[in-house]
């Protein structure tokens, strides 16, 4: 098989014309943040926000371009609204991540950031979702995934109409984690059906390009990628979906936060300090863009040895859980270091459904009730937060 190389990914899109400007989308600049790799090709389409939601047409033409190449293995090409006051965009898509500057205009309201359906009312960036819920962590390494897949199962026990978005474009877990592969079907050309397994609707970038595929995007791809899995994807009607963010306070993070109605925000630790002090600063984020906090999981908080039962507090022990006082937050509960949790995820039999009986599940379960008491009595649907820069 010939290597593929960037100039010729480039060659294919320079036959791909911009309908409006009668010029190849490589002579205007419109490429951005190209990325090949072992075959496997990414790259970002800047338009004019304006014209997004009619140029799908376009972004698959260039997927097809680029597809026929020898070589090709995956290709992933997402439409990315440009920056600045209307030029080419800003060279390499490196803008500052939250689409805004100092002494811009501040963040649109969030009536402006939704379509508008005919007639001109607004149409909801996840129309039929009642709450949207983020499941957060600090840093990596603390069992956040594993949380939030075994979060939504729980909620789907109680008979919930549950689906969850892997909003970790660069280390997507949710197919593997919930015994799913394939690709996702496109009915109509416009809208992605999410695959299912366990009860659960599923969309996640693991979907879409290979399982070693590195994704070296920037920002503003990044956010063009998650709001295309939110508002492309037929979710139909869901009590809940949950979203599996990436670790960290970084342009994932901020463009759920500013772009989405989350209903609120699990947060995720180990009782380790270095963790709390991480886990501290995704609590302190959603609080600043006026996302309420469920509560906080510690994961981890205890080693069982599975040949003898020992119990030994690796990490230390009910640190998060002094951190939610402290914080004013509510320990929503912990659950141990074991074997039998890590293979069941690794597996793609969350321990929730594989084990319903085990104490592990029902912790799970416990901590699942409770989240869905907050949310069923949170009353009606959150207005997206706004980020103005000051």
């Amino acid at each position: 098989m010939s290597r593929i190389t960037e100039e010729q990914v480039l060659d294919a899109l320079r036959h791909v014309q911009d309908p409006d400007r009668g010029t190849d989308i490589v002579g205007l600049g419109m490429i951005q943040g190209l990325v090949v790799k072992d075959g496997n090709v990414g790259f970002a389409i800047e338009v004019d926000p304006k014209r997004g939601p009619k140029l799908e047409p376009l972004r698959k033409a260039a997927e097809a371009a680029v597809d026929k190449l020898e070589g090709v293995l995956s290709v992933t090409v997402v439409l990315t609204a440009e920056s600045g006051s209307g030029g080419k965009g800003g060279g390499n898509g490196a803008g500052n991540g939250s689409g805004a500057a100092a002494g811009a205009p501040a963040a649109p309201s969030p009536a402006q950031r939704q379509a508008q359906a005919p007639g001109g009312a607004t149409r909801a960036l996840v129309p039929g979702v009642k709450h949207i819920v983020a499941v957060a962590s600090g840093k990596g390494g603390v069992g956040k995934s594993t949380t939030a897949t075994n979060l939504t199962l729980a909620l789907a026990a109680q008979g919930l109409r549950v689906g969850v978005l892997d909003a970790d474009i660069y280390g997507p877990s949710q197919p593997r984690m919930m015994g799913i592969s394939g690709r996702p079907n496109s009915p109509d050309g416009k809208t992605l059906t999410p695959l299912e397994n366990y009860g659960v609707k599923v969309m996640s970038m693991g979907f879409l390009v290979a399982e070693d595929t590195p994704m070296i995007w920037r920002g503003p791809m990044v956010q063009s990628a998650l709001q295309q899995m939110l508002r492309d994807v037929a979710w139909g009607e869901l009590d809940a979906l949950i979203v599996d963010m990436p670790p960290g306070t970084g342009d994932a993070q901020l463009t759920m936060a500013q772009q989405v109605p989350l209903s609120g925000a699990v947060i995720v630790s180990t009782p380790q300090d270095i963790a709390l002090l991480d886990a501290r600063k995704g609590l302190n984020m959603f609080r600043k863009v006026d996302v309420p906090v469920l509560g906080i999981v510690e994961n981890m908080s205890l080693y069982i040895c599975p040949s003898c039962g020992h119990e030994a507090h690796i990490f230390g022990h009910g640190g998060a859980k002094r951190e939610a006082e402290k914080l004013g937050m509510e320990f929503l509960g912990e659950l141990p270091l074991t074997i039998e949790i890590r293979e069941t995820s690794d597996g793609g039999q969350p321990i929730v459904v594989s084990h319903p009986q085990s104490a592990y599940a029902q912790s799970y379960l416990t901590i699942a009730k409770r989240v869905w008491e907050k949310l069923s009595g949170a009353g009606a649907r959150r207005e997206a937060p706004r980020i103005v820069m000051q």
